[in-house]
């Protein structure tokens, strides 16, 4: 188990990524492809990446990078550094300047239990033409993996990031933390996770958490392993259906479009899209669009089993925002 301390400044100093963390998502669908994993919603996503890479001419130079991230157990702090909240380039900057301690460290405990290729020696002395090398492999690997499928993965993290707002709203920091059950468990002062794969304590020391929503984050959260490092845990969030190439990358809304989306679902259907754009609750939906509740909650089941929005109860509310298809379909 994993159990993180609180302090009152830590609470007060707690936040949410603003977004998806692309470094993040990178390193974690490395072990997901890697890993035994029979989850459907993901099997298209395996299928197709791997084929793309068993085509791609420059695999073998992604050797590297697979194997500083085995499917199970430790991977090096290292590849996801802190500065990745700023954006893809920020992080991969951040990796090129890691200094050669660390990656020493790093490179360390990972060959601990797994098998190394031999550019982890020049890797671990800190040389910059490997750094480059594996930055540039990260690159490669985000455009075959990441990339076609970011227009749901962004969704499938802003529809989570919606649901904690609302927490953190209604019941402040607090709220927050007890909305991440049962992945995790709030205790006054402290976050329990339980099924990690060993036993930790990390004692936050006023520097505050950064929640980070992850789509390809497995069942149980992650937290860096040096405890010196500014404090991240990355935690899973519902999927929304699985990947599927360009998904969800819609383009910017125009009064034609909202138009043709009103003929097509009628205008209280579209209406009803178009709250659930930033997140709405059925009794907010009801009196911003001025129609009865069950009219609302009879909408909003008709667009759900469409596929276009997704419900999420939130013990006596129930949360609606729109899927990557139903984003598609308001900005077209």
């Amino acid at each position: 188990m994993l159990t993180i301390h609180f302090s009152p400044e830590d609470i007060l100093r707690t936040r949410m990524a603003p977004a998806a963390d692309p470094v993040w998502e990178l390193v974690l669908s490395l072990h997901l492809l890697q890993g035994r994993s029979s989850d459907p919603l993901m099997a298209h996503w395996r299928q197709g990446v791997t084929r793309e890479l068993r085509r791609d001419a420059a695999s073998e130079r992604l050797r590297l990078l697979f194997a500083l991230n085995p499917p199970r157990g430790y991977f090096p702090d290292f590849l996801t550094p802190y500065d990745s909240v700023e954006g893809f380039e920020a992080g991969l900057e951040a990796v090129r300047s890691t200094p050669a301690g660390i990656l020493h460290r790093d490179l360390t405990v990972l060959a601990g239990a797994n098998t190394l290729p031999t550019s982890a020696a020049p890797l671990a002395r800190g040389e910059p033409e490997v750094l480059r090398h594996l930055t540039e492999s990260m690159s490669r690997y985000r455009s075959v993996a990441l990339t076609p499928y970011w227009g749901r993965i962004q969704a499938a993290v802003e529809a989570d990031r919606t649901r904690r707002a609302r927490a953190l709203l209604d019941g402040g920091v607090e709220g927050l933390l007890n909305s991440l059950r049962p992945a995790m468990i709030w205790k006054s002062d402290r976050l329990e996770i339980h099924g990690y794969p060993d036993s930790r304590e990390l004692h936050l020391g006023g520097r505050g958490l950064l929640l980070v929503p992850s789509f390809f984050c497995a069942r149980t959260p992650v937290a860096l392993l040096d405890p010196a490092l500014p404090p991240v845990l990355v935690y899973p969030v519902d999927r929304l259906g699985g990947l599927v190439p360009g998904d969800g990358a819609g383009g910017a809304g125009n009064g034609a479009g909202r138009e043709a989306l009103a003929a097509l679902l009628g205008r209280t259907r579209a209406a009803v899209l178009a709250a659930s754009d930033d997140g709405c609750t059925t009794g907010e939906m009801a009196r911003r669009l001025h129609i009865s509740p069950a009219a609302a909650s009879q909408h909003t089941a008709v667009l759900r089993r469409a596929g276009l929005l997704v419900s999420q109860r939130d013990r006596n509310t129930v949360l609606h925002t729109l899927t990557p298809l139903g984003r598609a379909m308001l900005d077209a």
